[in-house]
């Protein structure tokens, strides 16, 4: 990172390109379901028109500021920077929700310095609930825009069988029935499980204390890697299945004493 250039100041240009973002997510957004205008993966996993703007509004308020950075995004794919700063981004977590008018889709951003996440933001789009952190400096929420942050803690417990569980689905016929049968198996373990439709809001959840545990497979680093940083500066822990380090094969996050549990039982589960 540049001596001129600190944490700090790269989360502050998050915020606010986060913000831009979020404006105009809701100046575009029209009345009723949202057309989608191609698929990625699957007929089932939409883009819109709105996603694309969006992630080049984002570039654009960022390259305006730090021209030599790094890019990985969703909708617009990787752009070599000469910084070492890496601006990961999702222009709308939560595109399904999004297109249904369902108010659970975010902007999230996140910040890597030699391949190190050093900041996050996660907009919800929707609501004004905003949610940041910065390495070694803890994760807060703000609940409306220009509210005062208020610090994240995660709830942890040592029982799982009170845990309510947040996960996700992936968008190939395949690959969901396999997840809908480890979801099986693992809700007698859990109080319950919920499936909320933005992994971005549901790791930032887990921070709020709103949720105990979560779990999913299939996140792509822009799905996760503001959200992972939100839970670890809130005392989380967030893992893969086995190793150290979440990838696109499972995440897996919880407090401290949670974490152990239930990564047994997701693994006992077959995820």
């Amino acid at each position: 990172m540049s001596a001129h250039t600190s944490a700090g100041e790269l989360l502050e240009l998050a915020r606010q390109v986060a913000a831009q973002a979020a404006a105009s997510i809701a100046v575009s957004r029209p009345a009723g379901r949202v057309g989608v205008t191609t698929t990625k993966s699957s007929a089932t996993d939409p883009v819109t028109e709105i996603d694309t703007a969006t992630e080049r509004l984002i570039r654009a308020g960022i390259m305006s500021v730090r021209p030599d950075d790094g890019f990985i995004g969703e909708e617009g794919g990787a752009q070599l920077g000469t910084s070492g700063v890496t601006w990961v981004i999702d222009p709308i977590d939560g595109t399904v929700n999004f297109i249904y008018g369902i108010p659970a889709y975010a902007v999230s951003i996140a910040v890597q310095v030699d391949g190190e996440v050093v900041a996050g933001v996660v907009l919800n789009a929707a609501t004004g609930e905003e949610f940041g952190a910065e390495a070694g400096q803890g994760s807060w929420v703000r609940y409306r825009p220009a509210a005062d942050p208020v610090a994240l803690r995660v709830v942890d417990g040592a029982d799982l069988q009170h845990a309510l569980v947040g996960t996700g689905f992936g968008y190939q016929a395949q690959q969901r029935r396999a997840q809908g049968r480890a979801v099986s198996a693992l809700m007698p373990q859990v109080r319950d499980i919920r499936r909320i439709g933005s992994a971005a809001l549901d790791l930032c959840n887990l921070a709020a204390g709103r949720l105990d545990c979560y779990v999913e497979q299939g996140l792509q680093p822009w799905d996760r890697a503001a959200g992972v940083l939100v839970v670890r500066e809130a005392g989380g822990i967030v893992t893969g299945l086995d190793a150290d380090t979440p990838d696109e094969r499972l995440v897996v996050a919880a407090g401290p004493t949670l974490h152990p549990l239930l990564r047994a039982a997701v693994a006992t589960a077959g995820f």
